[in-house]
């Protein structure tokens, strides 16, 4: 759990550095390459190559393809259909697909941990709900897929950490993961990408640097492995605890309006979300 909560801060300070010094300014497909990149290079020396089962190897590389390559394709593309504000209203529903895949690849259905699920979603659209507009389906649509890419990937680490046991530290194959993330960002950009807008100081750089290193490399690994030590309905509700941690952050730092009220409400909602869960497994 300390590990989930810990990269939810980290990531909270991310998204703000995002909106503020690469939005419009750096193309996005490379912004997401050079995460790649930078955290597969982070990685590099740790990756074992040889000795590690063909099936974490192969799971590895399909987690980072969905967790991070889809995913992160989807989000940025959903913003030329919706904007800020839905975007982060329609990524609420992470923690339903969550619960679904997880109970899906365990062949079981846990009502609590989709309960604590659905309150998580209400907490995270209490805090972001500002109204819709019209003409959004496609966008909503691509934000589902990110969501869901998002979810499988997580489900998919812990599911498969548990299936096939190893002696081999999970930071020596975790590599694998950024080659996945490769195989689908790599084409993306050189397909779609803007070269007219590439880093242009050191700032860009800077920005770039930390989020390769830390959101992704530091961040992504810590949350994968934290995914493995919580249950389903835990890690549900805590993917949309960054939204009133990166609420706080943009209202400390760059002093953005936040609705106070609802920003607490909301988040008193995901508490109770992760009451539920944890009390409605010990009375089942």
């Amino acid at each position: 759990m300390r590990y989930l909560v810990f990269v939810t801060v980290l990531w909270a300070f991310s998204f703000s550095l995002i909106d503020e010094y690469l939005a419009g300014q750096v193309d996005s497909d490379f912004a997401v390459l050079s995460r790649v990149v930078f955290a597969g290079l982070a990685f590099l020396p740790f990756t074992k190559w040889w000795g590690v089962r063909r099936e974490l190897v192969t799971g590895m590389v399909v987690v980072g393809a969905l967790q991070f390559g889809v995913t992160y394709l989807c989000l940025y593309r959903s913003f030329l259909f919706l904007s800020a504000p839905e975007v982060l209203l329609f990524t609420i529903l992470t923690p339903v697909f969550v619960t679904l895949f997880d109970d899906a690849l365990n062949r079981r259905f846990s009502p609590v941990a989709l309960v604590a699920a659905l309150l998580a979603v209400v907490g995270a659209g209490v805090i972001r709900y500002d109204g819709i507009t019209s003409g959004y389906i496609t966008g909503f649509l691509l934000l589902q897929l990110a969501n869901a890419s998002f979810a499988a990937g997580q489900v998919g680490y812990k599911n498969l950490i548990a299936w096939y046991p190893t002696d081999v530290t999970p930071v020596r194959f975790f590599g694998y993961f950024f080659v996945g993330a490769l195989v689908v960002i790599l084409p993306a950009w050189l397909i779609f990408g803007d070269t007219s807008m590439m880093p242009q100081s050191g700032t860009h750089w800077a920005v770039l640097l930390w989020l390769g290193f830390g959101a992704s490399a530091v961040g992504l690994f810590l949350w994968n492995s934290g995914a493995t030590k919580v249950d389903a309905g835990t890690l549900a509700v805590m993917n949309n605890a960054v939204i009133p941690v990166g609420l706080l952050v943009n209202l400390i730092i760059w002093n953005r309006d936040a609705d106070l009220l609802r920003l607490a409400l909301g988040a008193a909602i995901m508490v109770l979300a992760l009451w539920v869960n944890r009390r409605g497994r010990k009375w089942l």
